[in-house]
């Protein structure tokens, strides 16, 4: 080509692009990903105090997203100032999840005490996940309410009752279970003898050998489904000969 000083390579057009076949247009560029919308952007949230997160509960105009993060969060950073923000979520059907993660780690009473009162108000997977959160918090002081759930027409949540006594564990809850062994049928009475074996697992880690064995002994008769029977009879053996029993 004259007049440029360059030469074309064989076979490109001119004015196309280094490396570009003739007839072939050029390769078109990908377009660059959407921003994230600003009430889906979790990174500001979950590194927020805790009254701004409380105060994310609180507003009317936040979105679901924004909640749930903040609920996350506060499994992180809350105290019992953000129990009462958390607690008005439990009735919420896409958020109760989100609240019960924020309470479940906190350590102050007041998170057990909302809990509970939460026992009387709600029903169904509400429900449920309630009972789930005060047996993953161990607390002893609901194992009257939890008594009268193991029998509730919703076997949802009569099993998450038993379930949670197990957990929770210590001498009422023995007492409860045992009891329930003879008032139950069915897969209920299968979860209620399920949660016994926690229920003395958690007798003998708190140094109750007298009442674990006790109870090993209920879950071995015969009448008790066969594989809580030989998980039981297996506890009893390794308990009476570990090395580290008391002497």
């Amino acid at each position: 080509m004259q007049g440029t000083g360059q030469m074309i390579p064989p076979g490109q057009e001119p004015g196309a692009p280094p490396g570009q076949q003739p007839g072939v247009p050029p390769a078109k560029a990908k377009p660059a990903a959407p921003p994230i919308p600003l009430e889906f952007q979790a990174d500001k949230i979950m590194t927020q105090a805790e009254p701004e997160l409380v105060a994310i509960l609180k507003d009317s105009s936040a979105t679901a997203f924004q909640r749930a993060m903040a609920c996350k969060r506060l499994a992180q950073v809350g105290t019992k100032v953000a129990v009462p923000a958390l607690a008005a979520l439990l009735a919420d059907q896409r958020l109760s999840h989100y609240a019960r993660f924020g309470l479940e780690p906190l350590p102050d009473p007041s998170a057990d005490e909302t809990l509970r009162e939460a026992l009387k108000k709600l029903k169904g997977r509400l429900l449920v996940g309630v009972i789930t959160s005060i047996g993953q918090r161990q607390d002893a002081k609901a194992v009257e309410a939890l008594a009268k759930l193991l029998y509730d027409a919703d076997s949802e949540v009569a099993r998450a009752a038993a379930a949670a006594l197990g957990r929770i564990s210590g001498p009422l809850a023995a007492k409860t279970l045992q009891a329930g062994l003879g008032k139950t049928k069915g897969a209920l009475r299968t979860a209620v003898a399920e949660a016994g074996l926690v229920c003395a697992e958690g007798l003998m880690a708190q140094g109750d050998r007298k009442g674990a064995f006790a109870f090993y002994d209920v879950l071995s008769r015969a009448d008790i489904p066969k594989t809580v029977r030989l998980a039981a009879m297996h506890s009893t053996i390794a308990a009476e000969t570990s090395l580290r029993r008391p002497r």
